[in-house]
């Protein structure tokens, strides 16, 4: 029976045991993917959020029985699948057994989150949430004296920053507010840190950055004592490494105070302290250095910094301005040799040409894009400019000092150039030559004309500035025919010279075709929407052509360009005024006098625009300030003269009368109204004597004579008869007069009558010329009033009462009075855009084509 027994269990065990086949790997599998371990399917997996949501899944981990035996009714699984443990004949334990009540790993590879010592009850948390949140972070704790300084520290960095940042925007007295809040902060640290026993652990470098930032704030305001102090305390503390480089800080100020002498000796105090090593600094110190000598006047003195420096670190500016002492003390060949030193300091500028593209890569077009625009591009073009500034100036001044005359120093200069690394600077001095004698009022030296025409076979570039400058010259000169060939000439050089297009336009102006001259402003405003003469120009053009609107959009342009131009504000007064909207034009001519305070033609035209609105008190105030600022005014006179007598103050008109008699001797009517003054204020006898006086100049003027008799007669004196004959022998002259002119107008009449009927038959029609048409035009007025002024409207004077009038009957209303343009004909007349440099576009300010055509 127990045989038996021993046998069927024996044969069950043997039927678990599988023996290893040799042909089969036992590692196989091990690199094989199990989409168990796929996490990023875990979230879509059902079983397994429900597993880690509830309990299901759970079961009570299995035991091995006895090593060496199966483990239970269930073999365990491994993750490559069901696998029996084998016993060794050694009776080392199997794979999946358990040793002392605890189960080994099954495999080499383990799952996250999965223990071999799972106990009951255990829950499958592979994220660990379970344990809850973390724990709060600790708070810091502000009271503690670190922190009070730390915190400290940090506001007065801020306080710091923020005052740089303050003036950098121009607030200065906010930056020196903060500043001082910053320098109290800092007090306030130190005392915390002694109190905290932490005194030798002082932040100098925070100390340090207080005081120069306070002690710059303070020379920023102009608080120049406040500030020497400051540097003094940073400069006299051996706590501050390299402080002594801060009293070229103080020299500065010393210089800005005029302390030359001061300012030389702080300045070489900071050489001494600074070392061979900071070359550019020191190199900069000796510039000031030789400035300051320069200010002082001791020119040797600045020539020996200069030259130290043009031998170790030559530049322009010190070139320049080595070239300005040996001017002012007169040294021709140290003046030559400084110029050949200037033109030879190298710029450390790369050529132009890594600019271009030189292939067709698009990347390489890509980069060079990038860079042709960018910031160290803009400074060497920026140097470049700057160089050439100083190398034309320089020329310009020694070029009549180094020759026995003007041209042949230029030439000498030009020749320099052209053997220098600015080739191209030398047709610009050629140019600049041609200009020297336009600025010298030479206009008809033939060397400027002729060096001009020089370069008309130029390249196009120079050929387009000197055939502008030509063209300019031409149309000062009246030779339009000659201004409108160089301005074709410039154009055709240069379409895009917006200069040539401005005198093309010019040239158009006069010949009175107003719409093809708008035509070329406007293009020269494509070419350049900044050029204020096309601007302007074009402004005048639309006023000619009566187009007020378009004409008023172009001088609000040009005004918000040029703020201040009394040019632009008058020429919007006067739009204004056409455009009948008066109270307008009486703000824009206010501020006129804004920009010109004593112009008297302006104050007058604004005393006119307030008699015209009846506010007689405030024209009164202009036309008398305009008399004050220029008394010879004929129109001012009369208005203020007719004003006077108007309001009944006869006494204050003789003296405005009498002035215009001395400025018009010859006309009678100023004479007759001042005696008129006299008779109405009362004083016959004064009036008598004016009338008698203005008979011995005028014995023929009949008004006077009129005058004589009735006041002779009220007064009874017997040259009554002298003078009633008189007037009876003037009166007839005066009709013999009339009927002669009416006689020959008439004949005149029925020459052009007969003239008109005998050409009937023509086909072009007779007309009368324009010389004869104003000289009729002038007979006229002269029978009427006796005077007339072309455009501008004169006094109107009826004439004086008759001997049976009384001597009241001449109203105050008898004169009125008006006024001239008070920029006159001249602002109606286009701007030049003639200009001086090759580009044509920065010419200097000292040429003639900023201003308005002269008459």
């Amino acid at each position: 029976m127990v045989l038996s027994l021993h046998r069927h269990a024996r044969e069950r065990e043997m039927e678990n045991v599988h023996l290893a086949v040799e042909e089969e790997d036992l590692y196989s599998g091990y690199n094989d993917y199990n989409p168990t371990f796929d996490s990023e399917e875990l979230e879509n997996d059902v079983g397994f959020q429900q597993a880690v949501r509830t309990s299901h899944g759970r079961r009570p981990p299995m035991t091995a029985k006895i090593p060496g035996t199966a483990i239970g009714a269930r073999p365990l699984a491994t993750s490559f699948g069901a696998r029996v443990p084998v016993a060794s004949s050694m009776g080392r334990p199997m794979t999946g057994a358990v040793q002392d009540g605890a189960a080994r790993p099954m495999t080499a590879v383990r799952a996250a989150g999965y223990t071999s010592s799972m106990t009951r009850g255990s829950t499958f948390d592979p994220l660990g949430q379970s344990r809850g949140p973390a724990a709060p972070l600790e708070a810091k704790n502000e009271d503690t004296p670190e922190e009070k300084i730390k915190i400290l520290e940090k506001k007065v960095n801020e306080l710091i920053e923020e005052s740089c940042m303050a003036q950098s925007t121009g607030a200065l007295q906010l930056a020196l507010e903060k500043a001082k809040e910053a320098g109290r902060k800092e007090r306030t640290l130190v005392r915390h840190r002694e109190k905290s026993g932490n005194g030798d652990h002082i932040n100098l470098d925070l100390t340090y950055s207080v005081l120069l930032n306070l002690a710059n704030q303070y020379a920023n305001n102009e608080m120049f004592p406040e500030a020497l102090n400051s540097y003094q305390v940073i400069v006299r503390n051996k706590m501050f490494s390299n402080a002594g480089r801060l009293k070229v800080n103080m020299a500065n100020i010393y210089v800005r105070q005029k302390s030359y002498p001061k300012a030389i000796k702080f300045y070489r105090m900071a050489l001494d302290q600074i070392s061979n090593a900071h070359k550019e600094m020191r190199i900069k110190i000796m510039q000031n250095i030789g400035v300051v000598f320069v200010r002082m006047g001791q020119y040797s003195d600045a020539i020996t910094s200069f030259e130290h420096i043009m031998s170790e670190s030559p530049n322009v500016k010190t070139g320049f301005n080595l070239i300005l002492c040996y001017y002012a003390i007169g040294d021709r060949e140290r003046m030559k040799k400084a110029f050949q030193k200037l033109i030879s300091v190298p710029l450390g500028v790369d050529d132009e040409d890594k600019y271009i593209p030189s292939s067709d890569e698009s990347d390489s077009e890509l980069v060079i894009e990038a860079i042709k625009n960018d910031k160290l591009h803009q400074m060497e073009r920026d140097l470049k400019v700057l160089a050439e500034k100083y190398i034309m100036t320089a020329a310009k001044l020694i070029a009549p000092a180094i020759e026995t005359s003007f041209a042949t120093g230029f030439d000498w200069c030009v020749d320099m150039v052209k053997s220098s690394q600015y080739v191209e600077l030398a047709n610009d001095l050629e140019i600049n030559k041609a200009i020297s004698y336009l600025r010298q009022k030479d206009f008809n030296q033939v060397t400027a004309v002729e060096t001009l025409k020089t370069f008309e076979k130029k390249d196009s570039r120079v050929k387009s500035a000197a055939a502008t400058n030509l063209s300019f010259l031409y149309f000062l000169e009246k030779d339009y025919e000659q201004a409108d060939r160089y301005a074709d000439l410039a154009m055709t050089a240069d379409r895009y010279n917006p200069a040539a297009l401005i005198n093309k336009g010019n040239t158009v102006f006069i010949k009175q075709d107003h719409e093809k001259a708008a035509e070329f402003y406007k293009e020269a405003l494509r070419n350049d929407s900044s050029c204020t003469e096309a601007l302007y120009n074009l402004g005048l053009t639309y006023k000619r052509l009566n187009r007020l609107e378009e004409a008023l959009d172009c001088f609000l342009k040009l005004h918000a360009i040029l703020r201040n131009s009394a040019q632009v504000m008058y020429q919007l007064t006067t739009l204004y005024e056409l455009l009948e909207d008066p109270q307008q034009a009486i703000e824009w001519l206010i501020q006129v006098l804004s920009v010109t305070h004593t112009d008297p033609r302006a104050l007058a035209k604004l005393g006119e625009l307030y008699d015209g609105e009846g506010d007689k008190s405030q024209a009164l105030q202009y036309y008398y300030e305009s008399f004050r600022y220029f008394p010879s005014n004929m129109d001012v006179i009369e208005w203020l003269g007719a004003y006077y007598i108007e309001t009944h103050f006869c006494e204050k008109a003789i003296q405005y009368f009498e002035r215009a008699t001395l400025i018009q001797p010859a006309q009678v009517k100023w004479q007759l109204m001042v005696a008129s003054c006299y008779r109405r204020s009362g004083n016959y006898q004064k009036a008598l004597e004016t009338y008698k006086d203005i008979h011995r100049r005028f014995p023929e003027n009949v008004e006077c004579l009129r005058f004589l008799v009735r006041l002779c007669t009220d007064m009874g004196l017997k040259d009554v008869q002298e003078y009633a004959t008189k007037l009876k022998k003037a009166e007839k002259m005066k009709e013999i007069r009339e009927q002669r002119v009416k006689a020959g107008r008439e004949g005149s009449a029925r020459s052009r009558r007969e003239g008109r009927e005998g050409s009937a038959g023509a086909s072009t029609p007779v007309l009368a010329s324009p010389k004869k048409a104003g000289v009729e035009a002038d007979v006229k007025a002269d029978a009427g009033h006796g005077n007339t002024k072309g455009e501008r409207l004169s006094a109107k004077m009826r004439s004086l009462p008759g001997s049976n009038e009384p001597y009241e009957a001449n109203s105050p209303k008898e004169i009125d009075a008006s006024y001239v343009d008070p920029l006159g004909p001249q602002t109606e007349r286009p701007k030049t855009g003639a200009k001086k440099r090759v580009e044509g576009d920065d010419f200097a300010d000292e040429e003639l084509g900023d201003d308005l055509l002269p008459e």
